[in-house]
């Protein structure tokens, strides 16, 4: 189910202009595991509604249906923050060192091997995250025909912003290749990027909470909020980096001009 999940699920690539720098930011068993799970109640009623414990309250009822020492749902959480750890660390080490494109002999080459192994991880990740919804109860409140037809939506939107974004940007597009030195010369303002920011990325969150509703799995919505943290701080780590990359690229045209 890796490549349904995501196509790519790599960094948030990114294409540029010259001049313009970024583009602005895109089975189990049924029942809780105890029975401590908090009431509906649990806030006060609605006369004294705090919008800060009725979220504590929905964490607590995930909670209730979670093991998280469980080993499939740790290897899954382990899995969602290895991946961009990890190409982020080999790209910026390419980056400095080249060492990859001497490897392979040229750039697109290393890029395209580093490709390869970031879809296998994602293959991974994706199957980390189906044994932990399978190894931990569901949701009866969540299984039921509509939301298996709400995650079943949220599967196909953002299937097609994964897929929009691999076809906007092309493979080195997709996988890092601006820190091989394989730069991109116009900005991509087409679909998928004319309607979200960082459209990979959302698009393989609401690939993940799409699959975890289908399973009505508290696990997974709870390894869907991983997976949106851990891209929200990629999106932060990645972009100033890029920027400069950029930034260095237009200062180069602009002192040959």
């Amino acid at each position: 189910m890796g490549s349904v999940l995501e196509v790519g699920g790599c960094r948030e690539a990114r294409a540029w202009s010259l001049q313009g720098g970024p583009r602005p930011m895109g089975p189990g068993r049924a029942g809780p595991m105890r029975s401590s799970v908090a009431a509906p109640d649990c806030c006060g009623g609605l006369g004294n509604l705090d919008f800060r414990k009725a979220d504590l309250c929905v964490m607590t009822r995930l909670l209730g249906y979670v093991d998280p020492s469980e080993p499939h749902f740790v290897a899954a959480v382990l899995s969602i923050a290895f991946n961009p750890l990890f190409w982020n660390v080999v790209a910026r080490w390419e980056h400095k060192t080249r060492k990859l494109s001497g490897a392979f002999g040229s750039p697109h080459l290393a890029c395209y091997t580093l490709g390869g192994a970031i879809l296998l991880l994602n293959v991974l990740r994706s199957h980390c995250f189906t044994q932990a919804m399978l190894s931990q109860p569901r949701m009866q409140s969540l299984d039921n025909p509509l939301a298996y037809r709400v995650g079943l939506a949220l599967l196909g939107v953002g299937g097609a912003f994964v897929l929009s974004s691999f076809l906007a940007l092309g493979f080195t597009g997709t996988f890092l290749g601006d820190y091989f030195g394989i730069l991109k010369e116009a900005r991509v303002t087409r679909f998928p990027f004319s309607v979200l920011d960082n459209p990979m990325y959302w698009g393989s969150t609401a690939n993940y909470l799409g699959w975890a509703i289908m399973h009505a799995s508290p696990a997974g919505l709870l390894l869907t909020t991983v997976v949106a943290l851990v891209y929200t701080v990629a999106i932060l780590y990645e972009e100033p980096f890029t920027a400069e990359i950029y930034r260095q690229k237009a200062s180069q045209a602009h002192k040959r001009s």
